[in-house]
């Protein structure tokens, strides 16, 4: 969603959304908050947001922290962007941007940032991580495209055209899912593409016969995946969603 949208006001349905978000581990305004020590590699899932916030993130960090119990790999989360230094980043594998909005990291923090991905570790984007750090063109070149826009919110077919990576290899050739469906700007030219959208499914797709909306490349020395799903909160109780969704963090945590 653009970040001019209307701020939630605790008069409004989203307020009892953002007390439930306050109390989930790790979603305060603190540090991170790690789950008990385990033998499996970390991941930092980062939700700052400086626009527009979904409502999907709280569903979203539940969905993310059961895979990594059920799957072997330990999830913490932040809304901190002073989570990002060489030294705090160093005890995590992969990094997921989970519908983060705006300039949420400053030069320093993105600097360490960088330093981790081209250290060999990876990146996972969801949903608005590519309305995100419209000024900073080395991460435009890692999520691989900027947000341009969206229609409602709708029923669509997602065509799925290559099945040899962990996120796409169960889906079927024709993945009819509802989420809002992005338009993209800036798409980088080295994108594995997983998946298009079928623009004659749906209405307000800009893109025409080819609209990738889920994909992976290798960037600098890293990993990374994105995935345009993840508006709805119902999105991240979609088993399928959800096995997309494992597939690209295990990509980005990378061979163990």
């Amino acid at each position: 969603m653009p970040a001019n949208q209307k701020l939630i006001t605790p008069n409004k349905p989203g307020f009892l959304f953002l007390l439930i978000l306050a109390l989930l581990p790790g979603c305060g305004s603190g540090p991170p908050e790690p789950e008990p020590p385990g033998t499996g590699p970390a991941v930092l899932v980062f939700y700052k947001t400086a626009g527009f916030r979904h409502q999907s993130i709280a569903e979203g960090i539940l969905a993310l922290q059961q895979l990594g119990r059920d799957h072997g790999f330990r999830v913490d989360t932040t809304v901190r962007a002073e989570s990002f230094t060489s030294e705090k980043l160093s005890g995590y594998k992969a990094v997921v941007f989970l519908s983060t909005t705006g300039d949420v990291l400053n030069p320093a923090q993105q600097t360490a940032f960088e330093q981790f991905i081209r250290a060999g570790n990876g990146f996972v984007g969801i949903h608005a991580a590519t309305d995100t750090e419209y000024d900073w063109p080395w991460y435009n070149g890692l999520v691989g495209a900027y947000f341009n826009g969206h229609p409602a919110v709708q029923q669509a077919t997602v065509r799925v055209i290559n099945k040899a990576h962990p996120a796409s290899s169960f889906l079927p050739d024709a993945w009819v899912r509802t989420d809002e469906w992005y338009n993209f700007r800036n798409l980088q030219p080295d994108l594995t593409v997983l998946a298009n959208l079928d623009e004659s499914t749906y209405s307000g797709g800009t893109h025409g016969a080819s609209h990738p909306i889920a994909w992976f490349h290798s960037y600098q020395g890293g990993r990374a995946f994105y995935t345009g799903g993840g508006h709805t909160p119902e999105s991240f109780r979609e088993p399928p969603f959800r096995q997309h969704l494992l597939g690209g963090v295990q990509y980005a945590i990378g061979p163990q």
